[in-house]
């Protein structure tokens, strides 16, 4: 048990860092291609991305770790803290992105490439366990 902790906290680094890597990549490529701002755009938009699955995994760890503790209760208690953490983060990427459209008037496309750096990454980090998962059964064989 403790085996797959460590594995699944190790692809929750992995798909942090590649969010942050793919979306340093596409802000460089758009600085050089589109232009600054378009670069600026996408780097938003990545660290956007990067903010909200920080959040959410740190959210679902809490609500995993409530579930473990109170397991045979007939009602679980959850803090209204853990709900307002929730809602808050929704409110603060809204407000992220307006500053980031409204104040800054970046471009809407560039800001959402960035964000699409988390999907990427998450698709590099599953590919990459469906391969090592292959290398690591065909060796056994």
């Amino acid at each position: 048990m403790a085996k797959d902790k460590e594995f699944y906290a190790a692809a929750e680094r992995r798909i942090e860092y590649l969010t942050i890597g793919f979306g340093a990549a596409g802000a460089i490529a758009a600085r050089i291609y589109w232009g600054g701002r378009m670069g600026v755009g996408v780097a938003g938009g990545a660290a956007i991305a990067w903010i909200n699955y920080r959040w959410l995994r740190q959210g679902v760890g809490t609500l995993a770790r409530l579930a473990v503790a109170q397991a045979g209760e007939q009602k679980v208690n959850v803090p209204g803290a853990t709900y307002l953490k929730t809602l808050g983060r929704y409110v603060l990427l809204i407000l992220f992105a307006y500053v980031i459209l409204h104040y800054l008037k970046l471009d809407i496309v560039a800001m959402l490439a960035g964000f699409a750096s988390n999907v990427v990454a998450i698709f590099v980090e599953l590919t990459g366990q469906l391969v090592w998962k292959r290398e690591g059964s065909q060796s056994k064989s």
